[in-house]
């Protein structure tokens, strides 16, 4: 049997002997060939850089979203005690309350803020609202957020945040449209 008498064979009896999508077969000069269809060695491994740099890009942004988050519940807890201090003033008139420390918080204004574990010294000064950050990120432990109160013509009290002069400046509040900024 000769080669070209294979290759007529087949070409007769391919769909018989192989199935109409079973093993792809090159005829060539120089007999049978067989191809094996995918992905070359090459081919995966750039796959697999691109989907690791999309995954080292997301990593960072998931990072800074973490770290966002945990600061939100240091500004939710200091404007629980924005509202207190407010009323406080309203109520008293002239004066700020004096709590230099996070226990007379609680004590003098009667705010529960221990489950804030990420605040680790909290005072209000005349008036001016500090927290210390703990427990969040090493960029930001130890930096200070403040809210400093306005008083406005119609009694009114503004607040405006502020932030230790070293707090990265893409993790600082934005505040709403119209209030003002720092």
């Amino acid at each position: 049997m000769t080669i070209d008498s294979i290759k007529r064979h087949i070409k007769n009896h391919r769909d018989e002997v192989y199935g109409k999508q079973g093993l792809f077969i090159l005829l060539n000069s120089k007999g049978l060939k067989n191809f094996n269809s995918g992905f070359t060695l090459i081919e995966l491994l750039v796959v697999i850089t691109i989907i690791g740099i999309l995954a080292a890009v997301a990593m960072v942004y998931y990072r800074g979203y973490i770290i966002k988050a945990k600061l939100a519940e240091v500004e939710n807890a200091m404007a629980i005690v924005e509202s207190a201090v407010s009323a406080y003033r309203h109520e008293k008139g002239d004066s700020w309350p004096d709590c230099p420390s996070i226990n007379e918080v609680r004590n003098s204004l009667g705010i529960a803020l221990g489950n804030v574990s990420r605040i680790s010294a909290l005072s209000i000064v005349n008036g001016k609202i500090t927290a210390t950050i703990q427990n969040i990120h090493p960029t930001v432990d130890g930096k200070q957020i403040t809210l400093t109160p306005t008083l406005m013509a119609d009694g009114s009290i503004s607040w405006t945040w502020g932030w230790s002069a070293d707090f990265p400046s893409h993790l600082k509040h934005k505040p709403p449209k119209g209030t003002p900024k720092k």
